[in-house]
């Protein structure tokens, strides 16, 4: 009766549309927009993750991985950085509308809970928002999907040790050359003694090209951490 009482006040509407919902659930994303969130299978990178575009086949270092190894030790997301998904991620992000952080944690809890076990993570790790950053936001969007995810996998969350020290400019219109650049040497630890000998989970939103979780990796690896291992919500492809 309390569950009735609150759908007349408080309607359940799908995130994405916006239609009424008669059931639903955690995600409240109807059955049409579900179905056009498109996870990320195999076969797919089995180090940076990224899917192939061959169905069948198992999961097999990537042409890209081979000649260039990167910092970390493994990547995944859940979902494409497509359609309905990256609609919730920049509503989100630049949007202000940070309830959908529970939607979006609720995809990458789903579909990384098993890759997240077998990493045995001593710490969780957000990529952090440059000071200037997070006062035009105000809040940044790592930390909001990591306390959530941390929580549900029993990974203590560590916000202030890995720092944005230095502005970059907006990665959206760069290249990836550009990205690289533009993120060198922009990050540093408070603390590097306390990532020594840990296994790290960086965690964003959507991976783009990797160069800024490569450069996260990258501080983190010269800290003296034993592995890193990136998980963000969503793969641009």
């Amino acid at each position: 009766m309390f569950r009735a009482l609150l759908d007349i006040v408080f309607p359940p509407l799908c995130h994405a549309c916006k239609e009424f919902i008669p059931d639903a659930g955690d995600l409240h994303l109807c059955l049409r927009c579900r179905g056009e969130v498109h996870d990320v299978s195999s076969p797919l990178c089995a180090v940076c993750g990224v899917p192939f575009a061959t169905p069948g086949g198992i999961d097999h270092p990537c042409g890209a991985c081979l000649a260039t190894p990167p910092r970390f030790a493994a990547a995944r997301a859940a979902v494409l950085f497509d359609g309905v998904a990256r609609d919730l991620i920049h509503r989100f992000k630049y949007d202000r509308k940070v309830h959908l952080a529970r939607p979006l944690t609720l995809l990458a809890q789903e579909a990384l809970a098993t890759f997240a076990a077998t990493i045995g993570a001593d710490l969780l790790i957000p990529v952090p928002l440059h000071r200037r950053r997070l006062r035009e936001r105000g809040f940044n969007q790592a930390v909001l999907l990591g306390r959530p995810l941390a929580k549900a996998w029993n990974i203590p969350l560590v916000v202030n040790n890995l720092q944005r020290i230095r502005w970059t400019e907006p990665q959206v219109t760069l290249s990836a050359t550009e990205r690289e650049a533009n993120v060198r040497g922009a990050f540093a630890l408070a603390v590097p003694a306390a990532v020594r000998g840990k296994k790290i989970v960086l965690l964003d939103d959507v991976y783009t090209t990797g160069s800024t979780v490569a450069e996260c990796s990258r501080v983190l690896r010269q800290a003296g951490a034993e592995g890193i291992y990136v998980i963000t919500v969503a793969r641009a492809v």
